[in-house]
């Protein structure tokens, strides 16, 4: 068996953004809510659901006879732990070093370098 990551996968994304914008949803909830030309079938769909249920990001609750997913993580929560799971395994721990990367190596707009000059600023 793969092991798990504690971060999502894309498709698990997928399905979180779906359940983000819903803000709770069954398994065909989910399904209307992926655009059609990107829709997995339902038991992919519901495999990866209960995966999330398993990681935390999802609880279930029964509702008459369909069972209702509620996110437990929000959007925000999701990135911070994605990003800190990068600082730790890919920048040796230090948010600097993927600062550093992302200013050396992507291209910021007027407005984000603007943003990152007034954050640091705030906690320096």
């Amino acid at each position: 068996m793969r092991k798990r990551t504690p971060t999502l996968t894309e498709a698990e994304l997928k399905i979180m953004d779906a359940i983000w914008l819903l803000e709770s949803g069954t398994v065909n909830d989910v399904l209307e809510a992926i655009p059609k030309s990107r829709r997995p079938a339902y038991n992919s769909v519901l495999t990866i659901m209960r995966i999330l249920e398993q990681k935390g990001y999802l609880r279930r609750e029964k509702v008459g006879r369909a069972h209702v997913y509620i996110p437990c993580v929000s959007q925000r929560q999701a990135r911070s732990k994605a990003v800190r799971h990068m600082v730790t395994s890919l920048f040796d721990n230090s948010p600097g070093q993927l600062m550093l990367n992302i200013l050396e190596d992507e291209s910021l707009s007027a407005d984000d370098i603007k943003q990152l000059k007034q954050m640091i600023n705030k906690r320096g």
